[in-house]
């Protein structure tokens, strides 16, 4: 299981993700979150299974979770979409925990 906390910014909302690996294919989301556009994407989420190899890779059809984002997320820089890709990720050994931040300033 992996398992990532994400706080988006100046919205103020956290959203927590959940990825369980399911079979050698396929991975399970768990979104939790106030944002209300975050719980929806995390509904979506939640009725299916992911394939890692399709989120990980610009190659095919892309990312679902990315495309699943456009369609329930108003703010295309949200961090939280990155967030659950990296937690896939994780959670379908393909890459090791570490965190991961974005910096700004003006």
């Amino acid at each position: 299981m992996a398992k990532a906390e994400i706080f988006a910014g100046k919205c103020g909302f956290t959203t927590v993700v959940e990825a369980i690996q399911t079979d050698n294919e396929h991975i399970n989301v768990t979104v939790t979150s106030a944002c209300k556009s975050c719980q929806k994407l995390g509904a979506a989420l939640s009725e299916m299974e992911v394939d890692p190899l399709r989120e990980i890779s610009h190659r095919g059809e892309g990312s679902l979770i990315l495309q699943m984002a456009q369609q329930y997320l108003s703010h295309p820089a949200c961090p939280v979409p990155a967030g659950i890709i990296k937690a896939v990720e994780i959670a379908a050994g393909f890459a090791l925990p570490a965190d991961a931040s974005i910096k700004l300033s003006a």
